[in-house]
């Protein structure tokens, strides 16, 4: 009785034995990723295919009991049907082992998860907001943070990062300028490229590095008055030469996905526009990664008015480009149905499904579906030393300093009474910043504790107002203190008695980031009024920001007499600050984005077009101006001062070249004030007369030089065709003959000038 029992039980595991070996060919090693994913796609279903399409979120403790009832339950199901390639926010070696277990050994043909997540600037071991990093002008520094970031993630988990964001924006009301590089494409083009290497490395071969993905594919930083997830509205000529060259610079430096954005381009949703994904990114570009949707876009389209439903969204999504749908769950749900209608060709999911399975193979999550899985190595990553050490690195790189008059910095390191005023001072969790879902609260060093550290001044601490006194439904969107005063005499009495005053004033690190548009740009809740009065009472003020974006500080910038852009610097922003303070380290950081002097100058840029009427040549009213306040920025782009300075000489550039011939330009640069330092040499172009106008001056190459005290130094650039064209209105690259006026100096505003002629 029990032989009988047994025999069919044998039969069905030899049956299945055999299966899996025929259905296991694509993990031969020895076989080019191409010919392996033919012989996987052979093998799938078309239900299968679609699966690798779908990406959910952590629904469920991984470690618990499987879920029953809802949408979790059929999530679950899907997940053990093989109906699920990616899953995000699912984290910790533990929780990824148990879903890739599930993944790998309980659906038919055992395809590993590719695990996403938001590591942004850093995981558990934050540096400075992409916004500060930016500002450091530093492309190794930044990369290192990158590959300190996957480091980490790799450790806990994670394959995956929805990073870079290389959107450029000119408009600090949208809170996501932080996640960026600011609003130049050259230099985002440059920090693009940084941290897509850092991310990823030279390869996947070994399991410290993760698949990067350039986001938001297009336009996203463009929305209409700052208003995150706004519609957005800009010329051809904006796009080419403003918007995609960060993009393209991602996927030149090998990024392995994109994410497309929420907004419409010319009337269409980037996630179901052709233009945008089938024409230009893996058309001209030829991208051959994958496209993941942002968090439901593929949906939204509805609410944009482009799909009358769901079904309509996904067929519009996938023939559009969109390879993964993140949380929608409508490729899941309809795609299969429209294929057997005819209304979606089974060819585009083929052509989506290989691009996933490419990465997937390039990861070496087929050889090893478990290469992130180790616990050792976790504990022995995250936190460690090196990356901490990294971290303050990146942090003093970022800060950039906006005023020094009275010689206030470096402060002495004896002999003062300091007295350091406000709540951002003393909080470990602000400084942290916005998009750190993988670290814990309360970890950063305040900058108390990294002013305690220097023990030959007598240091006194005075909160002075309260920033928030709450927070709404939503976890994070916090209620600022407007009225509550009570603080104030303390702060004063202390400012009275000390011979300088450091007052740490600025955003909560949840005020920016994605959702967080505003519309004032100034100190939030009781702070200006607060600054004021401490003022009244001692004059000498260091005035240190923590913020996520520029903001409007006329005051400050006319009446204190220090101010520090220390940005949200992550983990290590108390000893970052206080280095910089007391002149450990030399500032060298310059601004990725112009600080406009109020709200009504926004959007505010550098690289503006001159207008018809740019100055008041017939003094009268009717030039490009405002009747109320300058139209120049509070702080330039690419404006930073130093501890020490720098004089500029003998710009030498020929006065004509053959057209294709490289323009060589050369600067002389000494360090003529008394400590040694760093400066950011940037070198600007404006084509005189064109097909299409150009603007007054565009940034095209920089160099961050060190000089000792009293040194001087030669640098040289070389302008190619590469930074002499433009993008005309139909996307071709162009080069023109004509009079080039060139501008070398330490900042957009700030520049010794020549011309050349390329014939």
């Amino acid at each position: 009785m029990k032989t009988k029992l047994m025999i069919p039980g044998i039969f069905s595991l030899l049956t299945l034995t055999s299966m899996n070996a025929q259905n296991k060919a694509h993990l031969d090693k020895t076989k080019p990723i191409e010919t392996r994913i033919d012989l996987l796609m052979h093998e799938m279903t078309l239900e299968e295919k679609i699966g690798q399409m779908n990406q959910y979120n952590g629904f469920w403790d991984v470690t618990g009991p499987a879920p029953t009832g809802g949408s979790a339950e059929l999530k679950y199901e899907h997940l053990r049907k093989g109906y699920v390639g990616s899953m995000l926010s699912v984290r910790g070696v533990k929780n990824v082992r148990a879903v890739q277990k599930i993944a790998v050994e309980e659906t038919r043909l055992g395809i590993p998860l590719i695990i996403g997540f938001d590591v942004i600037h850093g995981y558990k071991t934050l540096s400075p907001i992409p916004l500060a990093e930016a500002a450091s002008w530093d492309m190794d520094a930044i990369k290192k943070s990158a590959a300190v970031a996957a480091d980490e993630a790799s450790a806990s988990g994670i394959a995956w990062t929805f990073g870079p964001m290389v959107d450029i924006s000119r408009d600090a009301r949208w809170g996501r300028v932080m996640e960026g590089a600011g609003e130049d494409p050259y230099l985002g083009s440059k920090v693009a490229e940084a941290r897509v290497k850092g991310f990823q490395g030279d390869n996947f071969a070994g399991n410290n590095h993760i698949a990067a993905c350039a986001k938001h594919f297009a336009a996203y930083g463009f929305a209409e008055a700052g208003r995150d997830y706004n519609t957005v509205d800009i010329s051809n000529s904006t796009l080419y030469n403003i918007v995609l060259p960060p993009f393209e610079a991602a996927k030149n430096a090998g990024v392995r996905t994109f994410m497309n954005s929420f907004n419409i381009l010319n009337g269409v949703p980037a996630t179901g526009n052709v233009f945008l994904q089938r024409d230009i990114l893996k058309g001209k570009w030829q991208f051959d990664g994958f496209v993941v949707s942002d968090w439901a876009s593929v949906k939204e389209m509805v609410s944009h008015g482009y799909a009358k439903d769901g079904a309509e969204a996904a067929m519009k999504a996938v023939i559009a480009g969109s390879d993964m749908d993140m949380e929608a769950h409508l490729y899941v749900e309809e795609l299969a149905k429209l294929v057997k209608e005819g209304r979606v060709d089974e060819k585009l999911i083929d052509d989506a499904v290989r691009r996933i399975l490419r990465v997937k193979f390039e990861l070496g999550l087929f050889d090893d579906p478990y290469k992130f899985c180790d616990e050792k190595r976790e504990k022995e990553v995250i936190g460690s030393k090196a990356n901490h050490d990294a971290v303050l690195d990146m942090a003093m790189k970022s800060i950039v300093l906006l005023k020094n008059e009275k010689q206030l910095l470096p402060l002495k390191k004896a002999g003062q009474k300091i007295a350091l005023i406000g709540a951002l001072a003393n909080d470990k969790n602000s400084p942290l910043g916005s998009w750190r879902l993988g670290s814990d609260d309360n970890t950063a060093v305040s900058v108390l504790e990294g002013m305690q550290e220097y023990k030959g001044n007598v240091l006194t601490y005075e909160k002075g107002t309260d920033l928030t006194v709450g927070k709404t439904a939503f976890i994070d969107e916090l209620k600022f203190n407007n009225t509550d005063t009570s603080g104030f005499e303390a702060a004063v009495k202390a400012a009275k008695t000390a011979d300088v005053v450091v007052m740490v004033l600025g955003e909560h690190g949840f005020q920016s980031g994605e959702g967080r548009s505003r519309t004032n740009l100034d100190l939030p809740g009781n702070q200006q009024a607060l600054l004021e009065a401490v003022y009244q009472a001692n004059p000498n003020i260091v005035l240190v920001l923590n913020n996520g974006r520029p903001l409007t500080i006329p005051w400050a910038a006319e009446h204190i007499p220090a101010i520090v852009e220390a940005w949200h610097l992550g983990t290590e922003t108390g000893n970052a600050v206080a280095k910089v303070l007391y002149g450990d380290y030399n500032p060298s950081g310059k601004l990725p984005m112009s600080f406009p002097r109020n709200v009504g100058q926004v959007p505010i840029y550098y690289n503006n077009y001159n207008t018809g009427r740019p100055v008041d040549s017939d003094n009268n009213v009717f030039w490009s101006h405002y009747s109320d306040v300058e139209k120049t920025p509070q702080y330039a782009f690419g404006f930073g001062l130093s501890y020490t300075t720098f004089a500029y000489k003998d710009l030498q550039v020929a006065k004509s070249y053959a057209k294709g011939e490289p323009v060589k330009v050369s600067i002389t640069v000494t360090n003529t004030g008394d400590y040694d330092g760093k400066e950011v040499v940037q070198l600007y172009i404006h084509d005189l007369a064109a097909s299409l106008a150009r603007p007054v001056k565009e940034l095209k190459s920089f160099e961050l030089t060190s000089l000792k005290k009293g040194e001087s130094g030669s640098i040289t650039f070389t302008l190619t065709d590469k930074e002499l064209g433009f993008y005309d209105n139909d996307g071709k690259f162009i080069v023109e003959p004509g009079v080039f006026k060139v501008m070398v100096g330490g900042s957009s505003d700030k520049t010794i000038d020549s011309a050349f002629e390329i014939k």
